[in-house]
């Protein structure tokens, strides 16, 4: 343990005895500093037990002592050694008076004392102590490694928790709970979300200490260390504790960040492996080869042929990162290992691909995220999102290619309509005429209607109104002609005018389908 002026007394080989102060000599040493000077003060740094031989004190005069000794314990210092038989044969009253008031502990040092004596027995206790403290880290990374192999994170959580004699927690790159020691401390880990996803966004390595005095509700202070090489945390580490740790306790603490950093970048190794895996399942399923695919998914994403699952396909914004991205997998990734769901999140190209199981968390997880950013975002489009998405509807195996065209056909409309993610189940749902707002869309119906509206502006007739009530009505002549107000004749006349203008047959239903759509988009300009 550390010195304290105690334990220099109790010290027989240097003979110390207590002139004052005898009730705080429980007070650790930080050094032994020997001074002449009338105010040392300036020299001092705290902690400190000062040795003096009064050489240029009036150490008779009360006032000046009661000037010293107040100056003295100001500036931090534990203790008054005081050399006899060098300049004062014992030490004088007015400065035992004055440490006695002052409550500043003061030894009297005998003559045959060097003060090289003092200073290499706290020395040598220092050391000890560092040694000591050495000695209990290196035991502690022993058994945080020995944990960490046999037990995995939960292990060693549970180690460091002992070692530190308080509670650890690990959290995922969404800033999740994964694993916390003792069971006790999740609550408590769970609360710090906020400031793990904050720490988050700070360049790697990043440590932060949040809780203690300055939050009477956390009785607890905790330190918050990331995890991971990369720029962007994979990971990050609470430690929560009574007090600031101590020597050993911080040898443990930074063991832990180690073999957890060790333990994250194999992860990522193994990530990138099954990221492989999973492109090639994915090309294989959307080269219609769900058997093939199978055999290559095996235990690792063959849970996920299993079920339906759905489809989304992801489009970075212009002039974006990757960090949505990043971001956005490490959502749903991290969704799926807390549930234990399997998921397939594939980057292609300036898209990123996602299987997810369908009703799932992963899913779920993406989606919310998706609406989140679309509901905090104050401009239109996905620019300030990062990414824009379309989900498919729910789909198997054999399908897939299916689904992934109905995935892209729901980013397109959110595109079009500068929302962040679409999912192709509301827009099939829904009437096809809110699509008729797009631009080019309308540009095909103005121009497709505009030789009949030229005709019906010269006062000849009304063409477009006509071919309207007769197409609403299906082609029925009395029907559409009542609608009206005309007679039946004067309809079939007007409808030989439409076709002899646009040079295309009623007849035809694709026809008829388009002058019915133009019409609709018109409509709506």
């Amino acid at each position: 343990m550390s010195p304290t002026l105690a334990s220099l007394v109790r010290h027989t080989a240097l003979r110390l005895t207590v002139r004052a102060g005898g009730d705080h000599l429980d007070v650790p040493v930080r050094w032994a500093h020997a001074s002449e000077l009338a105010d040392p003060v300036p020299y001092m740094e705290g902690g400190e037990l000062l040795l003096i031989t009064a050489l240029k004190l009036d150490a008779e005069d009360p006032e000046a002592m009661s000037r010293y000794v107040r100056r003295l314990v100001g500036a931090g210092v534990v203790g008054l050694g005081f050399a006899v038989g060098v300049h004062y044969a014992d030490i004088p009253d007015a400065l035992v008076r004055a440490a006695e008031d002052e409550g500043l502990p003061l030894l009297e040092v005998p003559r045959r004392t060097p003060f090289i004596a003092i200073s290499k027995a706290v020395s040598a206790a220092i050391a000890a102590d560092q040694y000591q403290a050495v000695t209990a880290g290196f035991a502690a990374q022993r058994e945080l490694t020995r944990r960490a192999l046999a037990d995995g994170p939960e292990g060693l959580l549970s180690a460091l928790a002992g070692q530190v004699d308080g509670w650890a927690a690990l959290y995922d790159a969404s800033g999740a709970v994964v694993a916390v020691a003792p069971a006790w401390a999740g609550r408590r880990a769970a609360r710090l979300a906020a400031d793990v996803r904050r720490l988050r966004d700070r360049p790697a390595p990043a440590s932060a200490v949040v809780g203690g005095a300055d939050e009477p509700e956390e009785a607890d202070r905790v330190e918050l260390h990331t995890l991971g090489t990369s720029r962007r945390p994979r990971a990050a580490l609470a430690v929560g504790t009574a007090n600031a740790p101590g020597t050993a306790e911080r040898y443990a603490v930074h063991s832990a960040v180690a073999l957890l950093t060790l333990t994250t970048e194999r992860s990522r190794a193994l990530q990138a492996a099954e990221q492989r895996i999973g492109t090639a399942m994915l090309r294989m399923l959307l080269a219609g080869e769900p058997d093939h695919a199978r055999a290559v998914a095996g235990d690792l994403h063959g849970a996920l042929l299993d079920a339906p699952f759905r489809v989304v396909v992801a489009e970075r914004a212009e002039t974006t990162s990757d960090e949505p991205f990043v971001v956005l997998a490490d959502i749903v990734e991290s969704a799926a290992a807390r549930a234990g769901e399997a998921v397939l999140v594939v980057p292609e190209g300036e898209r990123l691909v996602v299987l997810a199981k369908d009703g799932g968390a992963a899913l779920a997880a993406g989606v919310e995220h998706a609406s989140a950013l679309e509901a905090g975002r104050h401009t239109p489009g996905a620019e300030e999102a990062g990414f824009l998405a379309g989900v498919s509807a729910p789909t198997g195996p054999a399908a897939a290619s299916v689904a992934y065209q109905q995935a892209r056909q729901a980013l397109s409309v959110a595109r079009r309509r500068g929302r962040v993610c679409v999912e192709h189940d509301l827009v099939a749902a829904g009437s096809v005429l809110p699509l008729l707002a797009d631009d080019a869309v309308r540009a095909f119906a103005d121009g497709l209607l505009r030789a009949l509206r030229d005709h019906d502006a010269t006062g000849r007739g009304d063409l477009v109104a006509s071919l309207r009530a007769w197409l609403s009505r299906h082609g029925q002549w009395d029907a559409a002609a009542a609608e009206l107000g005309v007679h039946r004749h004067t309809l079939r006349y007007r409808m030989r005018r439409v076709e002899e203008i646009l040079g295309r047959s009623l007849d035809d239903p694709d026809v008829r389908m388009e002058l019915w759509l133009a019409l609709k988009a018109t409509d709506r300009s």
